[in-house]
């Protein structure tokens, strides 16, 4: 018996000689300046990194210069500031392109930021053709999760199917497209969701490719081939298995049914991933390293669904920039899991499983009927634009934070076990990286003196060839290129498109037919006691200043605060100081909520205070939300606001009364304090 036993043992392993291939290990990295960046790459890489993830901050990511308006406390904040090619020069510097695997992670202006790294691998002597990494590219899930948008759906289009028909004919080993589901996770779509919507987003941009006049049909597999995914893992282990294992199959499916592929290799189901960032918590942060580590086995543990590349957030993100110490531990997660385990010796150790096998089967039955009602709209394009796509991500983010309030989704820390001992992992200074208040100061005198040296001829002249192929139709990446040797800058290439194309303001998913789990009957009565004092229905502006356009909070808070009773005003991402100022003037605000999650809450709310007191409106309230550390916290309340959120505050009619009291405070500091005693109830 024993001897039986072991012989099956050793039918079903592997020999060590013909391990996989381990996946392309990443961080996600970059802040402030290209050369602090290229430090932290070199380092990285020095540690065991075998592929580049590179963050690029806002305004890059939104065709914006470092000395524009809309930049101000938005440079090198969520990423590295690239304004033309010689910072792209200096963030690859020492870097050798034709041996890297580089994934950038953008979108509205990825034809640009493409353009900028060819360049710069041209000056390298890198043949194009060796060039391998990922633009992410996906602009459709801009509209729906991120915000990073720039033009309307149509020429962003073109824009998208211009890099892919560029690529694959100049730069065949490179994914001219990421189709990004990560971000509808963190927007809150269900796994059906993620996978119908993404899955939507990929026939949409193929159909965009095949269907236009001057495509090459017989090139379609190679484009087909070269369309990847980005991915989210969370925490429901099982669930997310089988989400991977139905993506596969189903865009295998799609491959043979919807375009006729016939080569296997080129069906298959390519991606990267991070691992969810959403459920990271600010409340024992060290719980954090658990959740990143369960997560990454959903997206490796099965070998016919396992990730082509990882990259892992840090346990501390939900507190601020991570340290390249912090970076570092979660890379050693990758190898150990990869280089120790014997993980890669296997065939996949799920296959023949009743309960993997029916659950693959149940996601794939719900995304088809979603898939088939998204097309019934007109596809996604069409369901973006009529917000359809967008309320349904709001609605289920709705009642995933519902869930959690009420206690039926447990999340340790938080709403279960909150009692723990103090970490000694944010203790001490230094404890959490922060981009220094001169970065955008050195940024601007940079691009000044870029500006000078560079020939205005040249220049002229490449921005007009760029706005000639942008109006004739013509392929955008050729002349892109050419101006990003002449020293076009970002904010140059992005208006020069904005003058063509437009710019866009994407639905907001806050309606009133917007369903949501509603609000706590004494958060909707101590409204309603305030209505009554105030003689009116309370009235909130919430807020997104600056180019931050991660708006699930903001647009909860709306949601919620429509619920309780407020009369709420919410327009949306990128609204600049003296548009939220003069919102709140027109509505009769009583209170003026700012989300800002991308670290640039001190000098952008210090701007809204500033025009509210220029505008008479000072003794209106101003509460902040966002990812913001104590001593931030501080300096905030100096200016004048008057309540401060982080993601601690899960409890959003918590938050709700505590805006009551907000309001309540400013009343008794106008008219005295009413006589009517009112019970006390904590501001969160």
């Amino acid at each position: 018996m024993e001897a039986r036993m072991g012989a099956s043992a050793a039918e079903t392993r592997s020999d060590k000689s013909s391990r996989d291939k381990p996946w392309i290990i990443r961080t996600y990295a970059g802040h402030s300046n290209a050369a602090e960046s290229n430090a932290l790459y070199r380092g990285n890489l020095a540690k065991g990194q075998t592929g580049l993830s590179v963050a690029f901050d806002l305004p890059t990511q939104t065709g914006y210069d470092p000395d524009h308006e809309l930049s101000r406390g938005e440079v090198g904040k969520v990423g590295v500031s690239i304004a033309h090619l010689g910072d792209m020069r200096t963030l690859f510097q020492d870097i050798p392109l034709a041996q890297m695997n580089t994934s950038m992670t953008i979108n509205a202006t990825a034809p640009w930021l493409l353009a900028l790294y060819l360049a710069v691998a041209e000056e390298q002597g890198a043949p194009l053709a060796a060039l391998q990494g990922t633009t992410q590219n996906d602009i459709i899930k801009e509209y729906l999760s991120r915000g990073t948008y720039v033009f309307p759906p149509a020429p962003s289009l073109r824009l998208t199917k211009d890099v892919i028909l560029f690529t694959t004919k100049n730069v065949p080993k490179w994914n001219p497209m990421n189709v990004c589901s990560y971000h509808l996770q963190e927007a809150g779509a269900t796994p059906v969701q993620e996978l119908s919507y993404a899955l939507a987003i990929a026939i949409a941009v193929l159909d965009t490719v095949r269907d236009d006049p001057e495509f090459d049909a017989a090139s379609f597999s190679d484009v087909f081939g070269r369309i990847s995914f980005f991915v989210n893992a969370g925490l429901r282990f099982v669930t997310e298995i089988c989400k991977m294992r139905a993506f596969s199959e189903l865009w295998d499916e799609i491959a043979q049914e919807r375009y006729g592929i016939d080569d296997p290799k080129k069906r298959i189901f390519r991606y990267g991933v991070q691992v969810n960032s959403l459920g990271l918590t600010e409340q024992q942060p060290e719980n954090n390293v658990h959740r990143i580590l369960i997560e990454m086995l959903a997206v490796t543990l099965s070998k016919r669904a396992r990730a082509r590349a990882v990259q892992l957030p840090a346990w501390n993100e939900a507190l601020g920039l991570p340290r390249p110490w912090d970076q570092q531990w979660s890379m050693r997660m990758q190898q150990i899991l990869a280089f120790e385990t014997d993980l890669l010796e296997y065939d996949d150790i799920f296959d023949g499983s009743h309960v993997i096998e029916a659950k693959v089967e149940a996601l794939k039955v719900e995304t088809r009927a979603e898939l088939e009602r998204i097309g019934g709209i007109g596809g996604a394009v069409a369901a973006v634009e009529t917000g359809a796509l967008k309320r349904a991500l709001v609605e289920s983010n709705a009642r995933r934070i519902s869930a959690i309030e009420a206690g039926d989704q447990i999340v340790v820390g938080v709403n279960k076990w909150q009692q723990g001992e103090p970490s000694p992992l944010t203790a001490g200074e230094g404890a959490i990286f922060s981009v220094s208040e001169t970065v955008e100061m050195e940024a601007q005198t940079r691009i000044r003196e870029w500006r000078s040296r560079r020939d205005e001829q040249a220049v002229g002249q490449a921005l007009d060839a760029l706005e000639q192929a942008a109006r004739s139709g013509a392929n955008i990446m050729p002349p892109s290129i050419e101006a990003a040797r002449a020293g076009v800058t970002t904010g140059e290439w992005g208006e020069r498109l904005r003058a063509v194309f437009g710019e866009y303001r994407a639905p907001t998913g806050v309606t009133l037919e917007t369903v949501s789990a509603g609000a706590a009957e004494d958060a909707k009565l101590l409204i309603a006691d305030l209505g009554e004092r105030l003689g009116e229905t309370p009235k909130i502006v919430v807020g997104k200043p600056g180019l931050d356009g991660h708006s699930n909070g903001a647009e909860q808070i709306a949601l919620r605060a429509r619920d309780v009773g407020f009369d709420v005003t919410y327009d949306g991402i990128r609204q600049t100081p003296t548009e939220i100022v003069a919102k709140a003037k027109e509505t009769g605000a009583h209170v003026v909520g700012l989300s800002i999650l991308s670290g640039s809450h001190v000098p952008l709310v210090r701007e809204v205070r500033a025009k509210m007191r220029e505008a008479g409106l000072d003794h209106i309230p101003v509460v902040v939300g966002g990812i913001i550390s104590p001593e931030d916290e501080l300096v905030l309340k100096n200016m004048g606001v008057r309540a401060v959120y982080t993601p601690k505050d899960y409890a959003i009619d918590q938050i709700m009364v505590g805006l009551a009291k907000v309001v309540e405070k400013s009343l008794d500091r106008r008219d005295g304090p009413s006589d009517r005693p009112r019970e006390e109830a904590q501001v969160y």
